[in-house]
């Protein structure tokens, strides 16, 4: 980027702010606040970005200024008590967080804040004044950072840990890894035979990891993977529920991408799983190995992911990218011996690279912005038991668990 980029990027953002502040300022005092809550939150935004760091998102203090902004303006159109306004202020808030802690201390931090304040209070007021007390708090109580911005317009080499592939429309899909190999070349094989989510297991030898000691049937399902079908269900926490049902209607199933089973009856509608490659042209050696799963009746999607191995620092690393449009949501997990031969993919790991990733990729340059993502984890646990091979794939959002895939793969009659 230019420094005349650069320049006019920084004059839209603190043009944004002092409008976001003339709306704030009307809505707290009338006609006479605009122009204080313009200066007010350009200044913010001014001061805020030129001590910002490249890499870096904006100072807490001013995402906070501009949080209660908007929240003003979403007070002047209500018309409530002081303590409803205040209770919602800070749901929404809360919800917007999405650490489980937060979405309960927002309405509560938002009703104490509420209550302080008179009848005839403007609601503007309380509403800002709620979520402003609700970042306060809730960064004296959370001290670790939910998201961080890891880089910002990279080369993908430089994130080994990123797979760099996005969805280029509105809407994944099982047609995904057909519609990449138009844009990337090479030759694209739908439902690829005897193929494995990874080459082979010898990839990920590490210090802590020796491929020779997991057992030949989990093996044979790492590098064989269409050889087995899969059986699944879904064990989902009750508090997850009400929110997961919403992401599902509002964003899974409209974006064809982590439409997960809600239920062992929507299980039984049945599973396909099949693994899609592209080969760059040149080689036999497969270049993307896209892992499409979806219900039988309806090819309806419930996950795309496109599975990659890579090394560093002589260690192995599987990364799963899921493309959602104009960037990716990386999974990158490190390999762990299990009694028994069995083995654990975690990203649950001291090392710097396992973890979270959400990635714009931009269209042109191909450079990457990365957010880090610290709260959520994941680990799936392959082994065998009475000679038949089970997985349990669980899911946890800062701390907390919120869902477990139990799997139990058998291998298809025609293997």
């Amino acid at each position: 980027m230019t420094r005349r980029d650069e320049w006019g990027k920084r004059a839209g953002g603190i043009g944004f702010a002092a409008a976001v502040g003339a709306l704030a300022g009307a809505a707290i005092a009338g006609r006479r606040g605009a122009p204080v809550g313009a200066a007010a939150l350009a200044v913010t935004e001014a001061v805020a970005r030129a001590g910002q760091k490249p890499g870096e998102i904006p100072a807490w203090w001013s995402r906070v200024v501009m949080s209660g902004a908007l929240a003003a303006i979403g007070g002047r159109l209500v018309r409530a008590r002081p303590l409803t306004v205040g209770v919602a202020a800070g749901a929404v808030a809360g919800a917007l967080g999405l650490r489980p802690q937060k979405v309960l201390l927002g309405p509560v931090v938002g009703a104490a804040v509420g209550a302080a304040f008179r009848r005839d209070a403007r609601p503007a007021v309380v509403a800002a004044s709620a979520v402003v007390g609700f970042r306060a708090v809730s960064a004296a109580l959370f001290r670790d950072p939910q998201v961080d911005l890891l880089a910002e317009r990279v080369a993908a080499e430089d994130l080994p840990f990123v797979v760099p592939l996005e969805a280029r429309t509105g809407y994944v899909g099982t047609g995904y890894v057909r519609e990449l190999a138009e844009v990337i070349g090479g030759k694209y094989l739908a439902d690829t035979p005897d193929v494995g989510i990874v080459a082979s297991l010898d990839d990920l030898a590490g210090d802590d990891f020796d491929p020779a000691a997991v057992d030949p049937l989990v093996r044979e399902f790492y590098e064989h993977t269409t050889r087995f079908g899969l059986d699944i269900t879904p064990e989902w926490r009750l508090w997850v529920r009400p929110g997961y049902l919403l992401y599902r209607t509002f964003v899974a199933r409209p974006l064809g991408q982590a439409n997960v089973p809600m239920n062992q009856r929507e299980t039984l509608r049945g599973v396909q799983s099949r693994i899609d490659t592209i080969t760059p042209d040149g080689t036999d050696l497969i270049g993307v190995r896209g892992w499409i799963r979806s219900y039988a009746d309806t090819d309806e999607p419930i996950y795309v992911g496109i599975y990659t191995t890579y090394r560093h620092d002589s260690r192995g690393y599987v990364s799963v990218g899921f493309p959602v449009p104009q960037g990716s949501f990386t999974a990158t997990l490190i390999p762990q011996p299990r009694p028994g031969g069995g083995l654990v993919l975690t990203s649950r790991s001291d090392l710097p690279h396992p973890g979270h990733y959400l990635t714009y990729i931009d269209p042109e340059t191909r450079e990457l912005t990365t957010l880090a993502v610290h709260g959520f984890s994941e680990q799936l646990d392959v082994y065998t038991k009475d000679g038949e091979l089970r997985a349990e794939h669980a899911f946890s959002l800062y701390g907390m668990p919120f869902l477990v895939l139990h799997y139990k793969m058998h291998r298809k009659s025609d293997a």
